[in-house]
């Protein structure tokens, strides 16, 4: 692990194996995620008939500047994301940029960097009746393939890399080249991704009227200013912000527990879209998109109203415990960890487009989110894998449709459905 990179000249030289923060070039490639609540609702802006053809002039206008994948040729003929094969993948990244978001997260011109450190991708099935939502560990090794680059795309392009951490591979070689890292770890096609800042998150949190967290133990992190009883809290705006960002007060402290956390918060917020009937009210779909929008750098693929409308359509009925958030199974490698050989189930999964279960007696790590001892187990919860049922023999001449199956998940992966009420593990400053 950690190749040299190959000799002299401006692209070799632009090595992110460490990631540091420090004082960087001003560049616009980067946007924040300050966490993957916001970035999920995106693909939930608005359902079929609820925004009007000015709504979505409106919300047009609203964009930011857009990103080039570099990948747009798998759309071509394709009408709707409902007939892509395989099914939908939207990549969710974002960056610990400062820049343009005010004196609350540190001086931007000395506490900043470019860095991917949060990763997701979404998976919506192609007949739409699950959904999964991976994070990678920000501190994950993998290998970069060769990028365009962001800088000059017509020019030569950069250098692939080997072992180094996915969180660098923003700076290095922009969203798209974030994105040709997970096709290449993965082994599915990305045509969506997108980008958000810090106070582009509290803003959606705002626009959803908030989402109701329960913690188990209570949250006290001087580094976020975060301090949370245990129980039931309402957070928007700033606080939900804080919450998705929480390390320190969190699990173990490390990355791994505030993946847990954020995987607590969206899960929440799923159940609030479809329960409390956001998808269906016109008004609040336009304030979320508005909020999303004014503070999101999509890719050019996703910059599309149409676009967004299809996505919704495809994910607006999902059984919530058919959408898993799933963390990225890895080992512990000196400095990080590294994919371990359950990743290869995951990616496997995804690129046979098949739905996961979770193995209830999976490995409760340190990290991970704590049970809500109040919650009743939701319908369709932790359900064992089913064999596919035996299919009659198909008639002379005709092709046979295979049975759907479920890909039952090894116990070292975790995760959660979003119909999994869990609440977060709490940290306080006695325990940091």
């Amino acid at each position: 692990m950690n190749e040299a990179l190959r000799p002299s000249s401006r692209r070799a030289a632009k090595n992110p194996a460490v990631a540091q923060h420090g004082k960087l070039r001003k560049r616009s490639v980067g946007r924040t995620l300050a966490k993957v609540a916001g970035i999920g609702l995106s693909v939930a802006l608005v359902s079929g008939g609820a925004v009007a053809a000015y709504a979505a002039w409106d919300l047009a206008n609203t964009l930011k500047p857009t990103v080039s994948l570099g990948n747009e040729d798998v759309l071509e003929g394709v009408p709707d994301v409902g007939a892509m094969e395989g099914g939908v993948n939207v990549l969710l990244v974002g960056s610990d940029s400062r820049e343009g978001q005010g004196d609350g997260f540190g001086d931007p011109d000395e506490e900043t960097a470019v860095l991917n450190d949060v990763t997701m991708l979404m998976h919506i099935s192609q007949d739409h009746s699950h959904v999964e939502v991976i994070s990678f560990p920000r501190d994950m090794f993998v290998d970069v393939p060769a990028c365009t680059d962001p800088e000059d795309p017509s020019g030569e392009p950069l250098y692939e890399q080997y072992g180094v951490k996915i969180n660098s591979v923003l700076d290095y070689g922009g969203l798209g080249c974030v994105v040709k890292t997970v096709e290449q770890l993965t082994g599915v096609t990305i045509p969506f991704a997108g980008t958000v800042q810090f106070l582009g998150v509290a803003a959606m949190s705002e626009a959803v009227g908030g989402v109701s967290v329960c913690v188990a133990e209570p949250i006290e992190d001087e580094h976020t200013d975060l301090y949370l009883d245990a129980g039931m809290h309402e957070l928007k705006g700033l606080e939900a912000l804080q919450f998705l960002r929480t390390r320190h007060g969190v699990g173990d402290g490390s990355d791994l527990g505030r993946i847990s956390n954020q995987q607590v918060f969206m899960s929440a917020l799923a159940r609030k879209l479809q329960d409390g009937g956001t998808l269906g009210d016109p008004v609040a779909l336009y304030s979320i998109a508005k909020a999303a929008l004014a503070n999101m750098e999509l890719s050019s693929s996703l910059a599309n109203p149409t676009t967004m409308v299809s996505i919704a359509k495809a994910m607006k009925d999902i059984d919530l415990a058919k959408i898993a958030f799933i963390q990225y199974p890895t080992g512990t490698t000196d400095g990080g960890v590294i994919p371990s050989d359950s990743a290869e189930i995951v990616n496997l999964a995804l690129q046979n487009d098949t739905p996961v279960v979770f193995d209830p007696t999976a490995d409760e790590a340190s990290f991970a989110s704590a049970g809500d001892p109040t919650a009743v187990p939701a319908e369709g919860e932790a359900a064992p894998a089913e064999e596919a049922p035996a299919e009659e023999a198909p008639a002379e001449g005709t092709a046979a449709t295979p049975a759907p199956t479920t890909e039952a998940l090894p116990m070292d992966v975790t995760g959660q459905t979003a119909a999994e009420t869990r609440c977060s593990a709490g940290r306080t400053l006695d325990d940091q």
